[in-house]
């Protein structure tokens, strides 16, 4: 993608933390987890993942 995210290893990070897995290109992706009680843990690796690809720190901060 032009600003260098990539969705496949969003969605796997995210997927990973809920106990599930994931993936796919850069422009399109999916992914599936296996603990919704992981949801906020999926959402803060989605988050650290996008983060880290743009080069910049989390727009929240992780407990």
């Amino acid at each position: 993608m032009a600003k260098g995210a990539h969705a496949g290893e969003i969605v796997k990070a995210a997927a990973q933390a809920a106990g599930g897995g994931g993936g796919g290109r850069p422009d399109f992706a999916q992914a599936g987890g296996r603990d919704a009680t992981k949801l906020p843990d999926a959402l803060a690796a989605a988050e650290m993942t996008l983060a880290r690809q743009l080069g910049r720190l989390p727009l929240l901060p992780l407990s």
